[in-house]
């Protein structure tokens, strides 16, 4: 049944121009993906649905964007180069390679119908490395970053002076990040190029219990705003041999996929070890000194750490439905508006009579506000169904009446409802549409 959903979804999401194989022509390549015309709205939505809740609306995360590639030293003193490593083992009979932390205590492989001796386990650095420069020489030795994060605290102190900030608060970034994964899969989910939104949120030491919990809360808020069943979310603590080596705490915000509870981000306390390493290794002092308690510290952080692909795959497995509706299915993505590639469908019901010129109009005056696509193509029925499956919350359809009294329908997605608006009152009448929405059979 797990399988039978996602290859349901990922069919949608190649069909509706969602989520395409990289190199598809080439034959792809493994656990790559590019988002297509829909996706690439979607995601978009995703970073700024995220940017405004952590950014915008709070006085005291500002934000950053930090370079891909940093100095060598960087993941040095992170502890990148000695620690960011997975227990690997290879089958010497089909010679594919495995998690040894996956297997338990397997000696065979557990490739089906192989049954292949394991080789012993070894460590294996899940950063890429490249070189700096012509020469491929170990001294312009690099690394594309597995994460964002060390590129907010080595700007700490240029931040928190330009930024005039003082803890607790906190710098965010959203960017791409690399890790050479042995196993990648489940679609979107766990890939080797990912795009990463995290937040340092630095706070005097001994704050660090209440802000952790603070954020564990808000963050998984977030997600039910959004429009995710609460049913299917969990909060879950680390134990204590699971923890990184320089975390006290870390909390799991988890979803419960086709493919069974996973990580969509974690909340984490790592302590002072950050700031206080990389002072360490370069040298420059990375504290903040009070004014008025005249105290100086290095302050402990807590960092909400989300994946931006998981989050979006969530949303999309999320919403994905299929109805029957009069005797024929009805696959419908119920996005939250807010998150939708599409807001409003733009449909003349024929084409003649003056409607396609007044649809075109009526799109131009919301395009201001609302992403907008016009079809004319088809069926209006068919057409429906086409913006149900793209996640479109409102289809306009402009028909004969537009002319005598200047009104459209509107139809919306979940409900499947429809009523006459002005087309003067369409901006004001979508937009509280949007603030009310709720999730279906919520």
């Amino acid at each position: 049944m797990a399988d039978d959903v996602m290859s349901k979804l990922v069919s949608l999401c190649k069909r509706r121009g969602f989520v395409f194989p990289a190199s598809e022509i080439y034959g792809g390549i493994s656990s790559s993906w590019d988002y297509g015309p829909l996706g690439v709205e979607l995601k978009r939505n995703v970073k700024d649905a995220w940017w405004r809740a952590m950014v915008l609306e709070r006085d005291d995360v500002v934000g950053l964007d930090s370079a891909i590639l940093q100095h060598p030293r960087v993941w040095e003193a992170s502890g990148h180069v000695e620690n960011f490593t997975d227990p690997l083992v290879d089958c010497r009979k089909c010679k594919k390679r495995f998690r040894a932390d996956q297997l338990a205590d397997l000696k065979t492989c557990p490739e089906k119908g192989c049954g292949g001796e394991l080789t012993e386990a070894r460590r294996f650095n899940l950063m890429f490395k490249t070189w700096i420069g012509p020469v491929e020489e170990q001294a312009a030795v690099a690394y594309l970053r597995p994460e964002t994060a060390q590129g907010i605290f080595t700007n700490f102190v240029n931040v928190q002076q330009s930024a005039r900030k003082k803890p607790p608060f906190g710098i965010a970034q959203i960017g791409k990040s690399f890790r050479n994964e042995i196993t990648p899969g489940n679609f979107i989910f766990r890939t080797r190029e990912f795009e990463q939104m995290e937040m340092e949120f630095f706070v005097p030491p001994a704050d660090w219990q209440k802000w952790f919990d603070e954020w564990r809360r808000l963050r998984l808020e977030w997600y039910v705003e959004l429009g995710v069943d609460p049913a299917k979310l969990r909060l879950r603590d680390h134990a204590k041999d699971e923890l990184a080596h320089y975390s006290n705490g870390c909390t799991d915000v988890e979803y419960l996929f086709p493919f069974g509870w996973s990580e969509l981000e974690g909340v984490a306390s790592r302590t002072d070890f950050d700031l206080k390493r990389h002072a360490e290794f370069s040298g420059k002092e990375l504290a903040f000194f009070d004014e008025q308690t005249r105290e100086r510290y290095v302050p402990w952080v807590i960092e909400p750490a989300a994946g931006c692909d998981r989050a979006t795959l969530a949303f999309l497995v999320d919403s994905y439905r299929e109805e029957v509706v009069e005797g024929e299915t009805r696959v419908v993505l119920g996005l939250h508006p807010r998150l939708a590639p599409i807001k409003a469908a733009i449909l003349p019901l024929v084409k003649k009579d003056g409607m396609p010129e007044r649809a075109h109009a009526i799109e131009r005056q919301l395009r201001a506000r609302f992403t907008t696509f016009y079809d004319e193509a088809g069926a209006i029925g068919r057409r429906y169904r086409r913006m149900d499956e793209a996640g479109t919350p409102f289809c306009l359809t402009i028909d004969g009446q537009t002319k005598e009294d200047g009104t459209v329908t509107v139809r919306h997605r979940d409900s499947m409802r429809q009523e006459r608006v002005a087309v003067a009152e369409l901006d004001a009448s979508l937009a509280a549409s949007v603030d009310a929405w709720k999730r279906a059979g919520s």
